[in-house]
């Protein structure tokens, strides 16, 4: 019999986990002994604040980042093949969104491995529902180029896709580069179109506003090195870049 592939959610900020994280939760990722996760310092910084069965080193951490070989992903569902209930666990938000472990998942649904998503915050998902902007028609595109003007572009192209769509372009970037994608997108984007910067989500810094590319000009917040969300949505036709 093999074990379960539990999807960990981690909270967005290091305030108060039982506000963002249920209890039920929190008793089953105290009954799991072995991790899969991206970054083992961060992991433990979580991990010690949930009530385990278990002591942090009597833990199993299994590194999965962007450096595993492809044929490294079977050894990290072995112990799920012996028996052994297994967790995912994210930096920050939902497994395997804008983070790695789908592949891994995948790997396990072929092998008829139980995959369970446990319930816990999503920064896309929050930042979608309060930023007034479509929910029912949405695309997220995760980190955008980072030269220059390949980003331009790709904001530019976001923009127009949005206008033909009415669908809310959602992204984001690593936080030391957002106060500069924030200038991009608000020298690039036309007046109307409207723009939500959410950041810091679920913490008590949480700043969450949406304004038109017109009001943001005169007004753009100060969001270096602060993790955000982006959501785009333009309403009429774009003239300004055809």
């Amino acid at each position: 019999m093999t074990g379960t592939l539990y999807l960990i959610p981690a909270p967005l900020s290091e305030e108060n986990i039982s506000a963002v994280l249920p209890s039920t939760v929190q008793q089953k990722i105290a009954e799991i002994a072995c991790f899969i996760v991206e970054r083992p310092k961060t992991a433990r910084q979580f991990l010690k604040h949930i009530p385990s069965r278990y002591s942090l080193q009597e833990l199993q951490l299994l590194t999965l980042d962007e450096h595993t070989p492809a044929n490294g992903f079977e050894q990290l569902l072995d112990p799920l093949l012996t028996g052994h209930d297994v967790g995912i666990l994210s930096e920050a938000g939902c497994p395997a969104v804008a983070d790695p472990g789908a592949e891994l998942i995948r790997l396990a649904h072929r092998k008829n491995i139980r995959v369970v998503p446990l319930v816990g915050p999503s920064s896309i998902l929050l930042a979608l529902m309060a930023s007034g902007l479509n929910g029912q028609c949405f695309a997220f595109h995760g980190y955008l180029p980072i030269e220059a003007s390949a980003r331009v572009k790709k904001i530019i192209e976001l923009e127009k896709l949005s206008s033909l769509s009415k669908q809310t372009q959602i992204f984001i970037e690593a936080p030391y580069r957002n106060q500069k994608l924030l200038e991009q997108i608000v020298s690039s984007c036309s007046d109307d179109t409207d723009l939500c910067i959410a950041s810091h989500l679920t913490a008590s810094t949480e700043m969450i506003a949406t304004k038109s590319i017109k009001e943001w000009r005169n007004c753009l917040p100060d969001i270096n090195k602060i993790p955000t969300i982006f959501l785009l949505l333009s309403y009429c036709s774009i003239k300004k870049h055809s």
